[in-house]
């Protein structure tokens, strides 16, 4: 194995254990050389599992990719790595599990949106009738006082304030 520090090809393994889903060997190794460590993972290899996306272009899934743009979403949401990294594995078993090759985006995308709603709650305040989808998708939907009716129907809070007069504030206190 190639350190990612400093390029030497020798390098002990230190740890090795089962991934939470036992598809993978996660390995803790040391370099020979520079003495640091760092981790890889062993997995078997698998026909690969295409993304439809939402153009109709199919892209090759990449476990990295979903990984780097769940990380992006909770950047700055208190949510643990080590939680995050299981969703991937989710994602991962559940293609793996599937008969077909292809599967789309958005229902990775709302696979992925069920799983973060039951790590972290967001809230979402609106007031007209393209709010609806966004109310129903996070946590803790909102609407303000003065919101069109079908919002306030589906909406998990109705704030006394209206909108445009301390809606926003009234949620956050």
């Amino acid at each position: 194995m190639i350190c990612p520090y400093c390029d030497h090809r020798e390098s002990k393994v230190i740890d090795s254990r089962d991934s939470k889903n036992g598809f993978a060997i996660r390995r803790r190794r040391e370099c020979l050389t520079c003495k640091r460590r760092f981790t890889t993972y062993e997995k078997i290899a698998e026909i690969p599992y295409m993304v439809v996306k939402k153009d109709g272009r199919r892209q090759r899934f990449s476990s990295e990719n979903l990984l780097r743009g769940i990380l992006r979403a909770c950047e700055k949401r208190p949510v643990p790595l080590s939680e995050l990294e299981g969703i991937v594995e989710e994602v991962e078993n559940i293609l793996q599990e599937r008969p077909e090759k292809e599967i789309g985006a958005a229902e990775i995308g709302k696979y992925v949106m069920d799983k973060l709603r039951t790590l972290d709650k967001v809230a979402y305040v609106g007031n007209d009738v393209n709010d609806i989808a966004c109310i129903e998708a996070v946590g803790v939907g909102v609407a303000v006082a003065d919101a069109h009716p079908m919002v306030i129907a589906v909406a998990d809070i109705v704030m006394q304030a209206t909108g445009g007069s301390g809606a926003v504030r009234e949620v956050a206190d």
